[in-house]
């Protein structure tokens, strides 16, 4: 059985971590290269880098940025915000990214996760699919979760793995912030569906909404960044709780 991932996501803004509630409220977290960092030395089995900023602003990633986290991290390393294009890769590839992840973007142009699948391979893209409940209904959003729009989280998820993701990053914009713990039950969904591993989003509250995640949402990774941020949980304490309870996890160095 695959190890079960723990993934800390640094959510930028203005080059700071921030972290909100459900999308809203941003307060400051701290300097994103020293908390790369520090979960790269404390075991984490990979980093996200999220510009949230990017697309609305209608620029690209900060480059400059990337490369300085990761200098400082041995993990696998994903960036997203604001690629909208192939050209839009090399640069981070060759600032050190090791996956891209793509949302806005591949919604307005679906072709766009073909043309990267088919570029640098299906393991190098990630979709990161935002989502909550409208009408009963999980409706995709974008622009950092600003704009709905009328695709829908179980459809779009199947049309991103045929067209060539390698993993989809799904967020729960009800659970993201609130510490309520990971929306289980469309996890649970997505991983009938899929044949691609599934990164859980938006929630963790405390170690055993990790658990949850993945003996009943099924998640092959968790991803959280309030908890982790302000030392609410730390990462070799957690691993072990996971491994106390029988999970395959990655052990910590």
């Amino acid at each position: 059985m695959l190890t079960k991932r723990i993934i800390p996501c640094l959510d930028i803004k203005d080059g700071r971590t921030v972290k909100g509630v459900n999308f809203l409220e941003l307060r400051d977290a701290g300097d994103p290269v020293a908390l790369g960092e520090m979960y790269a030395q404390q075991g984490a089995d990979e980093l996200v880098f999220l510009d949230i900023s990017a697309t609305n602003e209608k620029r690209k990633t900060f480059v400059k940025l990337v490369r300085e986290i990761a200098a400082h991290v041995n993990i696998p390393f994903t960036v997203g915000g604001g690629i909208s294009s192939i050209e839009d890769v090399a640069p981070l590839l060759e600032a050190g990214a090791d996956k891209v992840s793509i949302n806005s973007a591949a919604v307005s142009n679906p072709q766009l996760i073909d043309d990267l699948a088919k570029a640098f391979g299906s393991q190098f893209v990630v979709l990161a699919i935002d989502a909550r409940k409208v009408n009963n209904q999980w409706t995709v959003h974008t622009h950092g979760g600003s704009r709905p729009t009328e695709k829908k989280l179980f459809t779009w998820a199947k049309e991103g793995q045929s067209r060539g993701a390698g993993e989809i990053l799904f967020t729960s914009m009800d659970h993201d912030g609130t510490k309520s713990g990971f929306a289980v039950d469309p996890l649970e969904k997505l991983n009938q569906l899929l044949q691609i591993p599934v990164i859980a989003s938006g929630g963790a509250g405390n170690m055993s909404h990790f658990l949850e995640a993945f003996v009943i949402g099924k998640a092959d990774a968790a991803l959280a960044a309030t908890l982790f941020h302000f030392g609410e949980i730390k990462i070799p304490d957690l691993k072990a709780y996971l491994s106390n309870h029988h999970l395959p996890i990655r052990k910590t160095i």
